[in-house]
């Protein structure tokens, strides 16, 4: 800490004295530079004991380059005014989930740990496309958030504890009642008495997270220890904007998060689908089409003359259009300070590390916002453009696919072929059936974009 530059922020606090109040599933990019940051900052402005455990579930990888920097990390800001850097020291530890030593469930069973935060992304859930957990799914997956949790529940109640606050971070809509609803689907199938002691004594907290982490790179490291004078392993690179938006439903006591910027507020859903639908949904029309045209970054399709255009009505017109925004929720400025975001070039967001997973992903994105503007009788000739994009995509057209069904996408083509893929994919007894309700002008708009694209 005394070799870095002046210029880096850091925490004032005693990082020492802090005792860990929170288990984190995951400790990814993302995490280092939301959760973790604005834990920082409400430790710095006077919060105590709110130090994080992070537990990767599966991937060493992360856990190895944090414990040798005993848990610090810079988070670097990169804007149109410059770069700025700050040390987090909210990351206390690192464990990994998969180890055998029992140091999650002893962290998970402390009485001092209050919340468990997640970022297990929208597959770590093990949802059918109907949005039900499958059972089947987990039993075959040891070591899931759900076998962590179950196992923790069982501790705390035996020893007398408290419950705790469960809050996904993770891009589902609803993802505190998605969460809330797995995890006792699952306690009813291993333990009935165990999902009654969660009903009566923890939370779920939905929450909407938003902020652009892209993938760091070895450049991006090389950057970093270019600036700081020293090498950071767990570096993060990310933009100047963050938003935190938590229900006010804890099991016990909170983080005073709202001090760093937070928003707690009794009810999420309006900010979590505006989020969902016009930031998630516009970056997935990005990856596919810009992916489609050749390009490699966000700032790049957002500046390109054909489909810069489409995203952005996209947002605007057929997004925006379908949403209830709560008060004093501006639909139009937030369309406008996405925008911006995207077209940051210092960020480098690679279109196909937003690419990855789609299946999961464009039901709240794009099949949501079309089922709401279709009850109004208004098509989404930009959304359906960004569909057929993604369904080429799975074909394959991109190059390899990266995503938990490409192997039943992949065997939808070659039995359907292009005149039977919609079908195949949002028919009745489709892929995705009951996910969307296409409406005979939407097929049609669908099947022609398909044509055009696939000349």
């Amino acid at each position: 800490m005394s070799r870095l530059p002046a210029t880096v922020a850091r925490y004032d606090y005693d990082r020492a004295a802090q005792r860990i109040g929170i288990v984190h599933l995951g400790i990814g990019a993302f995490t280092r530079a939301h959760q973790a940051v604005f834990t920082d900052r409400a430790m710095a402005a006077g919060d105590r004991d709110w130090a994080i455990v992070g537990a990767p579930l599966r991937s060493s990888a992360v856990r190895d380059a944090l414990v040798r920097q005993d848990g610090l990390f810079t988070v670097t800001e990169t804007g149109a005014d410059g770069a700025r850097s700050r040390l987090i020291g909210s990351v206390r530890d690192v464990i990994v989930a998969s180890d055998p030593n029992d140091d999650l469930h002893r962290a998970l069973v402390s009485p001092d740990v209050a919340i468990v935060t997640m970022t297990v992304t929208e597959k770590g859930y093990h949802r059918r496309a109907d949005g039900s957990l499958d059972v089947a799914a987990v039993e075959r997956s040891p070591g899931t958030l759900y076998h962590h949790l179950a196992r923790a529940f069982a501790g705390r109640r035996d020893a007398g504890l408290g419950g705790l606050s469960l809050l996904s971070c993770d891009n589902l809509a609803d993802n505190g009642g998605v969460l809330a609803a797995s995890l006792g689907i699952w306690l009813d199938h291993v333990d009935p008495s165990l999902g009654r002691w969660f009903e009566g004594e923890c939370t779920c907290p939905s929450t909407m997270v938003d902020r652009i982490v892209p993938a760091i790179t070895l450049a991006d490291l090389d950057r970093t220890e270019d600036m700081l004078g020293l090498r950071d392993e767990a570096a993060v690179l990310t933009e100047p904007f963050a938003q935190w938006v938590i229900e006010d439903r804890f099991a016990g006591r909170r983080p005073r998060w709202d001090a760093a910027g937070a928003q707690i507020v009794t009810d999420v859903a309006p900010y979590e689908t505006a989020k969902l639908r016009m930031l998630n949904g516009a970056h997935s029309a990005l990856a596919y089409l810009g992916l489609r045209a050749g390009l490699t970054y966000v700032h790049e399709a957002i500046a390109d003359a054909a489909i810069g255009p489409i995203v952005e009505r996209l947002m605007r017109n057929e997004a925006a259009a379908g949403l209830d925004a709560a008060p004093g929720q501006n639909l139009s400025a937030y369309a406008d300070a996405l925008l911006a975001r995207f077209a940051n070039p210092t960020l480098r967001h690679a279109l196909r590390q937003i690419a990855t997973d789609g299946s999961q992903k464009i039901a709240q994105r794009w099949l949501a916002s079309l089922d709401a503007n279709g009850v109004q009788g208004r098509t989404c000739p930009e959304t359906l453009k960004a569909l057929a994009a993604w369904m080429l995509h799975v074909r394959g057209d991109n190059g390899p696919v990266d995503d938990p069904r490409a192997a039943e996408f992949a065997a939808a083509w070659a039995a359907a072929g292009r005149d039977g893929i919609i079908g195949a994919m949002v028919g009745d007894h489709g892929l995705l059936a009951g996910t969307w309700h296409p409406r005979a002008c939407d097929r049609a708009l669908l099947a022609e974009n398909l044509a055009t694209f696939d000349t």
